[in-house]
Parts: C-alpha cells; sequence; structure tokens
C-alpha cells in the first residue's frame, strides 16, 4: 500500500508540474503584454523575462487622455462608440434569434429544414466576402459613419450563429411542460415568455457572451465602414499604434488590456449561468 501511494503521489506531482508548465506557456504571451504596458518606452524589448522595467501607468494615461482634433475626448467617445455597438447587437441579436430558434424548434412548416440549412451555409463563408454589398447596402441608406450601420450589420451576421446555439438548447427543454401551461390557459406567448425563456437561460447566457465579444472585437467590417475617429470602435483604434514605420508597442499593449476589461467583467458577470450551462445534464433532477 505504501508503495502504491508513493506511485499514485508521484503521478500526480507529474500531472500537476506539466498542467503548471503548460499553463504558464499560454500565459506567457500575456504576461508580456502586461510587462510592455507598463514599460515606459515604446520599443519592443528582446528579455526573456516579461518583467517592466521602471513600471509606469503612463502608457494607460496616454491612452484614456487621447483628444480629438476638435479637443474632445476621444478615448470616452471610442469606448461609448463599442459599448453602444456591442450591447445593441448583443440585445437585438438575441431577442430575434431567441423567437426565431423556439420557432425552428416547436413548430414544423414548410422551408423550416431548408432554412436551417441556409443559417448554416451562411456561416461557411468568411466576412470579407460580404464586405463590398454591405458598403453599397449601407451607403444607399446613409449609415456609413454611423454607428446604427453597425449595429444593423453585427445583428444580422450574428443571427444565424445564434440561432443554432438557442435552438439546440430548446430541443432539450421536454415538450410536456409547454403542455401542462396551456391546459392551465396560457397563451402560446405565455409559455415561450415564463417558461422556455427561464429554462433557456444558461444557453442565452452563452449566447449573449458570443455576441458580445464578436461585436467588441470586430475589426475588419468597423475599419472599412468608419472613417472619421469619432465613429470609430476600440480595436479600430489599437490599430492607429501599429504603423508601417514605426509601433507604439507600450499605448498598443496599454490599450489592449484596456479594451479586454469589458469582456472579462460581463465573463465574471455571466460565469454563474456559464456554468450552470455546463453542468446543467450532470445532475439528476
Amino acid at each position: 500500500m505504501t508503495v502504491r501511494k508513493q506511485q499514485s503521489a508521484a503521478r500526480q506531482a507529474v500531472t500537476h508540474a506539466g498542467l503548471v508548465m503548460f499553463t504558464l506557456m499560454v500565459l506567457y504571451p500575456v504576461f508580456w503584454v502586461i510587462a510592455m504596458a507598463f514599460t515606459p518606452q515604446q520599443g519592443f524589448s528582446m528579455s526573456l523575462l516579461p518583467l517592466p522595467t521602471n513600471p509606469t501607468f503612463d502608457n494607460f494615461i496616454h491612452v484614456v487622455s487621447t483628444e480629438g482634433s476638435d479637443g474632445s475626448w476621444l478615448f470616452g467617445r471610442q469606448l461609448f462608440n463599442s459599448l453602444v455597438i456591442s450591447l445593441s447587437t448583443t440585445i437585438v441579436g438575441i431577442f430575434m434569434a431567441c423567437t426565431a430558434a423556439y420557432a425552428f424548434s416547436r413548430f414544423s412548416f414548410p422551408g423550416r429544414r431548408a432554412g436551417l440549412m441556409m443559417f448554416l451555409v451562411s456561416q461557411m463563408f468568411p466576412g470579407t466576402l460580404m464586405l463590398i454589398p454591405l458598403y453599397v447596402i449601407l451607403d444607399a441608406l446613409g449609415l456609413l459613419n454611423q454607428v446604427l450601420g453597425l449595429i444593423l450589420v453585427y445583428s444580422t451576421t450574428s443571427i444565424p450563429f445564434c440561432v443554432w446555439m438557442l435552438k439546440g438548447y430548446f430541443d432539450t427543454i421536454p415538450r410536456d411542460l409547454e403542455e401542462s401551461a396551456i391546459i392551465d390557459g396560457a397563451s402560446p406567448f405565455t409559455t415561450f415568455w415564463r417558461i422556455i425563456l427561464p429554462l433557456a437561460r444558461p444557453a442565452i447566457a452563452v449566447t449573449a457572451l458570443f455576441s458580445f465579444m464578436t461585436a467588441w472585437n470586430e475589426f475588419i467590417l468597423a475599419t472599412t465602414f468608419m472613417s472619421t475617429e469619432t465613429s470609430y470602435t476600440l480595436p479600430v483604434t489599437l490599430r492607429n499604434y501599429v504603423g508601417e514605420y514605426s509601433t507604439y508597442w507600450g499605448y498598443f499593449a496599454a490599450g489592449a488590456i484596456l479594451v479586454s476589461i469589458p469582456v472579462m467583467a460581463l465573463f465574471f458577470l455571466l460565469q454563474k449561468n456559464l456554468v450552470g450551462g455546463l453542468t446543467a445534464g450532470a445532475v439528476k433532477g
């Protein structure tokens, strides 16, 4: 027994050492970004240790206090643009995806299978393929350099993914619950609003997180449809620190950390629902 315990302890020690090593490998680039953000120099250090020299908050102060050509607080305006676009995209996309996914999951109608397949096929094409037609449409509608234009584009392009995510979860909800509610006199809308949506909260949380992250981090469409600094989102702003002949690594790293904070905050806010969604089928009830 003692030998077996020693072998088990040695095996666990080797396993934990391997996990720690791989964790450090994954976090090493993150440590580099943090080190560059707190280093006053704008050059790229060649040191193997990601430790800042003379740590300072100057890079963060410079990024946050950036002003536009008219003297306005440019970073605040771009942060506002990113928040409005991402939150609006999430709300609109989730609302439309919930109703569509519920219809695909519960009702039988002509074109149901074809519609699901079209949603799936639309995800096979890269986003750059739609640049020209979307640009023409937004130009005709007068929505270039407008926050509303990006909201419409992001919402419509995220719907197929959201529908498939939610439709799969709605399929796992027993129909008996809806039938019982209908027998008790509930309308179809009441059944959907008071029974299905609360039960699907974990799936909605996961889908909302993905929608928010996609809209928050998207760069190609934003930089194509927006041409003025006051209409930029934060990812487009980070591009300005990377030039053809010079790159401000300190400002870029500080901006990257600031941009990642809202996503991390949303993740921790939805953490309970996310964990609930992952463990929903693990407990017998």
